[in-house]
């Protein structure tokens, strides 16, 4: 697969709603605080990202082979049943902001900085989806990362890894021993498009997740993934 680098990306924070979920108040010292790592943080940052096209060669029960690596996921190869190509990406806040962060010596403006690390992350993942949008005319789509789910866990990051093959001399991302990426704000995943909306959240019973965008559906799994569920019948 020929990876490609969306790069360039100039780093615009939203400012007050970063100060409302930090809960700093207007004409604080932690104001003022907040906004020196902004300034800093805009003048040293490169979020970017790493995608490609990959092809479905052939699928099975709980597999599907992309460019000749297979995946092992029964919910990835049913979400991925009328798919004939995918969109693998990587996007980073960049190692300057993991750097930068990582260098902040008070606690308080260390989990100031991880957070203005994380919105750069937002951005580029926004940034990157409009440039597929735009590019390929994908219509709707929805995506999935591995260690979203049991199904898919986080040991799928290591074929991932292997679709774009230089993921860190091209984007500077590596994967550690334990599978976790570094920077520690970066996010790999699977694009592709979909009839209906997916979101991996649809199948977590996790309550009180910070990060959840879509409400945990019980009854999905055993209608959509189960086997012998409503994909199985669809096939036949």
């Amino acid at each position: 697969m020929d990876a490609m680098v969306l790069e360039g990306i100039r780093f615009e924070p939203y400012v007050e709603g970063l100060k409302k979920k930090l809960h700093i108040k207007d004409g604080s010292g932690h104001a003022a605080r907040f906004a020196r790592l902004v300034q800093e943080a805009e003048s040293i940052a490169r979020p970017r990202a790493l995608y490609g096209v990959a092809y479905v060669d052939s699928r099975g029960e709980s597999r599907v082979v992309l460019d000749g690596i297979p995946f092992e996921s029964r919910v990835l190869t049913v979400n991925l049943e009328r798919a004939h190509r995918v969109f693998p990406f990587l996007g980073t806040c960049g190692s300057e902001l993991h750097d930068w962060a990582a260098a902040q010596g008070d606690m308080l403006q260390r989990y100031y900085a991880d957070e203005i690390a994380e919105a750069a992350l937002r951005q580029v993942l926004g940034a990157l989806k409009e440039h597929l949008d735009k590019r390929y005319r994908l219509g709707r789509t929805s995506t999935m990362s591995p260690g979203s789910l049991p199904d898919w866990p986080i040991q799928a990051q290591r074929p991932l890894f292997a679709l774009f093959g230089q993921a860190e001399a091209l984007l500077g991302v590596r994967l550690t021993e334990s599978l976790l990426m570094v920077p520690t704000k970066s996010v790999s995943g699977l694009r592709f498009p979909t009839e209906q909306s997916f979101a991996s959240c649809q199948l977590c019973p996790r309550e009180r997740c910070p990060s959840r965008q879509a409400p945990h559906d019980g009854t999905l799994y055993e209608a959509k993934y189960a086997l012998g569920g409503e994909a199985d019948t669809q096939a036949e």
